[in-house]
């Protein structure tokens, strides 16, 4: 009898043991650090902070990632992939209409599809603290903006102008997700034309 007990309880220990390995999965983690960094900050990112919300042990962390580092490093994989791969995927399309071009460039960012403003400021953020994530977000700036400058240049603008409406551009729409501005979207969609018309000027009319 001593001994059924002590192996329903060295299994009952087991399963335990197991359980959040079967039930939580690598991605698990990162969806939550996730939520946790466009929340509250990298700073907030924590292992005993997660642990808890998933009411398991360290162990559980420790069995899918090697080190919070590691889940940082998934994170930032997370951040290329919705904010950063979609621009690059643009940088070898030759451009033959400067509008069209423009719009797929914006439409990048406002269908937030997978585009996400919210990752995009958390991470900036985050790279106050880390130089060499500071490299990065600032590469992915010029990316973007070298994009808007194409289409601008596709347009007929010269070179200057083209670099100076990018900038309008891009620190227009960087400022808004800043601000998480809000409003109607139906008085949103009525602005849309008159955004047009600034951003883009007269010679996008001519064409």
């Amino acid at each position: 009898m001593a001994r059924s007990k002590q192996s329903t309880g060295a299994a009952a220990k087991s399963d335990e043991t197991q359980g959040p390995r079967r039930t939580l999965t690598r991605q698990g983690w990162v969806v939550a650090a996730r939520k946790m960094l466009e929340s509250r900050g990298i700073a907030e990112v924590k292992i005993d902070r997660l642990a808890r919300q998933f009411k398991v042990t360290r162990g559980s962390f420790y069995f899918h990632f090697s080190s919070l580092k590691d889940l940082h490093n998934d994170l930032l994989e997370e951040w290329r992939r919705a904010n950063c791969a979609p621009f690059q995927a643009m940088v070898d399309i030759e451009v033959t209409d400067g509008v069209q071009f423009f719009s797929d460039i914006v439409h990048a960012w406002v269908d937030e599809n997978p585009f996400s403003p919210k990752l995009d400021l958390a991470v900036r953020d985050w790279a106050r603290t880390s130089k060499d994530l500071e490299k990065q977000v600032d590469a992915i700036d010029q990316l973007r903006i070298d994009l808007l400058i194409r289409a601008f240049l596709k347009m007929g603008y010269s070179h200057k102008e083209s670099t100076v409406r990018a900038r309008i551009t891009y620190f227009h729409q960087i400022g808004q997700y800043a601000l998480s501005f809000k409003e109607d979207p139906e008085v949103r969609k009525s602005y849309q034309p008159l955004f047009g018309d600034v951003l883009l000027g007269p010679l996008a009319k001519s064409l």
